[in-house]
């Protein structure tokens, strides 16, 4: 899966998912302190879907009417150890397919996913 992450992903989250074969940029390293619609921009450009911890990307996606054939996954869950979270990351993401064109919103005990704007 071709993915974004944004800086505040844990580090620890972008390392398991390359292990696991992924293709992940990461905001920390490849665009650090890009404005939150450059890296929708980027996303969208580039066919990735972007993962946060950041809800404003959901006001972004929505209110601006930007068509994000991409997909966005926004994690809402606790973070007891970088290893906990990074596992349930990668859970969450690996354990469905109908990411794109979606904004998902993983939470401890559920998953929503609602369309985006096209």
């Amino acid at each position: 899966m071709r993915l974004l992450a944004n800086e505040n992903f844990p580090r620890e989250a972008v390392a398991l998912l390359r292990v696991r074969g992924h293709d992940v940029l990461w905001g920390r390293t490849d665009m650090p302190g890009a404005a939150d619609p450059a890296v929708l921009e980027r996303a969208e450009a580039e066919g990735r879907i972007l993962v946060t911890f950041d809800k404003d990307f959901g006001k972004l996606a929505y209110y601006s009417g930007l068509p994000l054939p991409c997909g966005i996954i926004l994690f809402r869950i606790s973070l007891p150890s970088p290893q906990h979270a990074a596992a349930k990351i990668a859970a969450a993401i690996e354990g469905r397919s109908d990411w794109v064109g979606n904004f998902g919103v993983v939470e401890d005990a559920r998953v929503r996913l609602r369309p985006l704007p096209r």
